[in-house]
C-alpha cells in the first residue's frame, strides 16, 4: 500500500547539481547478514516507473518533516516490503551528503529468519532477494547506492568480523 503524499515528498537539487527525491533528504535500510560466502545484502528491485526504476537498492524514501533516519528508515521499508521494526536489529548510519541534501542509510541486521518470499512487497517493488557483497558487480544497482558501497564495504565487514 502506497501512503499519502507527505509535505515532503518532491523533487529538489542538491549543491552538486543532482536531482534528489526527498525535500527533507532521504534514507534507506540496509540489511545484511552473514552468508556461506562472506557478507549478503537483501536488496530491492524498483519498479520500472520509479526513479531510476529496474535498478537494485535499499528500502528507502524520502524523509519526513523532523523524521529521524532510522525512523524514515523503517518507515519506507515497512511500505515497500512490510518488515516491521522487531524484524530488525538496528545498527550504524552513513551518511552521503550532497550539500543541501542527503541520503542515510540505516545498516540493520535480521533478528529472525527473513525469506523474502515471506515479505509483502508494494508496487513500488517488483522483486527482493538476498546478494552476496562479493557479487554485486554484475548486478544493475541504483547508481546512489552503487556510488555509497565503497563507503559502506567496511561498515558492513567490520559487523560480522569480530
Amino acid at each position: 500500500m502506497i501512503v499519502g503524499r507527505s509535505v515532503t515528498d518532491g523533487w529538489t537539487t542538491c549543491d552538486l547539481g543532482h536531482k534528489h527525491w526527498g525535500l527533507a533528504g532521504a534514507a534507506g535500510l540496509l540489511l545484511h547478514r552473514p552468508g556461506p560466502d562472506g557478507v549478503e545484502l537483501l536488496l530491492q528491485l524498483r519498479v520500472e516507473w520509479s526513479h531510476h526504476g529496474g535498478t537494485w537498492g535499499t528500502p528507502g524514501g524520502a524523509l519526513h518533516r523532523r523524521e529521524a533516519a532510522a525512523d524514515g528508515a523503517l518507515r519506507e521499508a515497512g511500505e515497500e516490503l512490510g518488515l516491521r521494526r522487531n524484524d530488525v536489529v538496528l545498527g550504524v548510519e552513513s551518511v552521503d551528503d550532497h550539500g543541501g541534501w542527503s541520503y542515510t542509510t540505516v545498516l540493520a541486521t535480521p533478528s529472525r529468519l527473513l525469506d523474502p518470499a515471506d515479505l509483502a512487497l508494494n508496487p513500488e517493488s517488483i522483486a527482493v532477494g538476498w546478494f552476496p557483497l562479493a557479487e554485486l558487480a554484475g548486478v544493475p544497482l541504483h547508481p546512489g547506492f552503487a556510488a555509497s558501497l565503497p563507503a559502506l564495504r567496511p561498515l558492513l565487514t567490520r559487523t560480522f568480523s569480530g
